[in-house]
């Protein structure tokens, strides 16, 4: 694993001739709201590390933060964080690259950024399906191919507010 800044993962995306999927109109995409037992957003972040990955990097880019500050652990993420030999803020550095035997890692930071009301982006390698997850407790999942949207669908649902749909 690996911590980016945002010109690294500006980079990353470059590097592969992709935008955030949130930019690209023609994306199929369908929104999930997070569960409402706090302990199923491991299952989450767990099934989103192993199913979209496809056992290829992926990119965890936090572009929200502070805005829940009063569910922020910033303790347990620095720790984390730590535990990987950084002393990075997340300022500095909101991009987590994770490679292909690393799905355990992503969902280790993935959950924590969730529960911290943070949002952001998981850029698979394999861009099959890519998400944008935010601090409103939604995630938005992107891809070229329904079947995949259906998957995802199928394993976690999907957002009873419309308008997060558009």
């Amino acid at each position: 694993m690996r911590f980016c800044t945002s010109d690294e993962c500006e980079a990353w995306l470059k590097e592969r001739e992709r935008l955030k999927p949130d930019t690209v109109d023609s994306s199929l995409r369908l929104c999930v709201d997070y569960p409402s037992e706090v302990n199923r957003i491991y299952y989450f972040a767990h099934w989103i590390s192993t199913r979209l990955t496809y056992r290829q990097p992926a990119l965890l880019w936090i572009t929200e933060w502070g805005i829940w500050s009063s569910t922020e652990n910033w303790h347990l993420y620095y720790r984390l964080r730590q535990s990987y030999g950084d002393n990075l803020l997340l300022d500095e550095a909101p991009g987590h690259l994770f490679l292909e035997h690393e799905a355990e890692d992503l969902a280790s930071f993935l959950q924590l950024s969730m529960l911290n009301g943070w949002g952001g982006y998981v850029l698979t390698n394999a861009n099959y399906t890519n998400l944008f997850f935010s601090h409103d407790e939604y995630i938005k999942f992107f891809s070229e191919n329904m079947n995949n949207l259906d998957e995802v669908e199928k394993a976690l649902g999907k957002c009873r507010h419309k308008q997060r749909d558009a």
